[in-house]
């Protein structure tokens, strides 16, 4: 019978130095700096929420202790009542085991330490972990089916149609996000084009995303014009949304023959027009998100686009991302800069998407964003003259 050779001293340091580089890999200094600097701060602020607030300006020890008590009130309250109990029992062990006092006739003489205490303090906050994380792990996996099913609503593609290019993206703050974009191609062949916002972000927004899709696809089989279509989609959401919920939407109705877009710009950030030559414009004017209102005066405007033409959707996350140090907006002027170079639509999308990702400089970008582009490609130039005949 053999027997395998003891490991050496090396070789437990390399065994040890690879378990902790496995441990903490896909950590990095960026990532600790932003749990204690900018997650701590927004932890505290979620978990306090409708405690009472401390009074601004109070300093020293006694706004200190006020804080500690709101944010433990805090904390305490998310837990389940039977899992609140354990957490206050597990910091009351923790306590005691930092603070037995033998005493004397002389007063305090020494601390003691308690190992029996501090072993069930740290025994049940462990437990107390794991409880949550299981229930974090199953919240998880179904936000990724909900991901899912909410991805397969939006297409991958453009719809094919000669001389027309179309590239387009989706990014979500969290699991589930509320920004929405569609093709729709309906029996005469013209196409609807829509790019929309649900207000707020996560499961919210998401289920405000779904019933904007639904509807949409009702009203725009019933009547594709604006003026008809958006009406019944704004009874539709006005109905099923609270006084918060509402939809930011552009809404076109697109002629692929002719280049005649119909459209509508309710409350969504204006998208931006280029021309071959070099000019831009926007489209749309002020007017109210869907859902806040029950009835809805929509009026439609008109415009073409013609060969070399270029159309860019885009919702509000994207030029009101805040850089993480200098807290500049990434702005309305800088997506003018992006598109007065030109492109074709790949092009476009993909130059705005790597200036976004630059502008974060590895954060994580605090809003759902969505980005469409809509190109009209040139016409070809026309075949040169045929030239004199040869003699025969």
């Amino acid at each position: 019978m053999t027997t395998r050779p003891r490991p050496s001293f090396a070789d437990r340091c390399r065994e040890a130095a690879d378990a902790v580089r496995a441990y903490t890999a896909g950590v990095g200094s960026r990532d600790l700096e932003r749990m204690f600097r900018r997650d701590a701060a927004e932890a505290y602020q979620v978990l306090t929420r409708g405690q009472p607030a401390v009074p601004e300006g109070e300093r020293g020890v006694k706004a200190f202790f006020r804080r500690a008590r709101v944010f433990f009130l805090g904390l305490s309250y998310t837990l389940s009542p039977p899992r609140r109990v354990l957490f206050a029992l597990a910091l009351l062990l923790a306590l005691a085991d930092a603070c037995v006092l033998e005493l004397s006739e002389r007063g305090i003489r020494e601390i003691g330490i308690d190992p029996d205490a501090g072993f069930f303090a740290v025994l049940a906050l462990v437990f107390l972990l794991a409880l949550e994380l299981v229930d974090r792990v199953r919240v998880r996996d179904e936000l990724e089916v909900a991901r899912d099913l909410q991805r397969q609503l939006l297409p991958r593609e453009g719809p094919e149609l000669p001389s027309w290019r179309f590239a387009q993206s989706y990014r979500t703050a969290n699991e589930i996000g509320g920004d929405y974009y569609d093709f729709l191609t309906v029996p005469d062949g013209r196409v609807v084009v829509v790019a929309g916002d649900a207000s707020g972000h996560g499961m919210a927004a998401g289920l405000l995303m779904v019933i904007a899709h639904t509807s949409l696809r009702l009203s725009a089989d019933l009547d594709p014009r604006p003026e008809a279509a958006l009406p019944l989609l704004n009874r539709a959401l006005a109905a099923t949304g609270g006084r918060r919920a509402f939809f930011t939407l552009f809404y076109g109705l697109l002629d692929p023959a002719t280049g005649q877009l119909d459209y509508v710009c309710a409350g969504h950030p204006f998208p931006l027009l280029r021309h071959p030559g070099g000019e831009i414009e926007e489209l749309g004017t002020g007017s109210l998100p869907l859902g806040i209102r029950p009835e809805l005066r929509v009026e439609a405007r008109s415009t073409t686009l013609g060969p070399g033409d270029l159309l860019l959707l885009y919702s509000d996350g994207l030029p009101e991302e805040v850089h993480p140090t200098s807290g500049e907006a990434f702005g309305f002027e800088r997506l003018r800069e992006l598109l007065a170079p030109g492109g074709g639509a790949r092009e476009i999308h993909d130059r705005v998407l790597a200036a976004f990702d630059a502008f974060l400089a590895g954060e994580a970008q605090r809003d759902d964003i969505s980005l469409v582009v809509v190109e009209r490609q040139a016409a070809p130039p026309p075949p040169p003259p045929p030239g004199p005949a040869e003699p025969a």
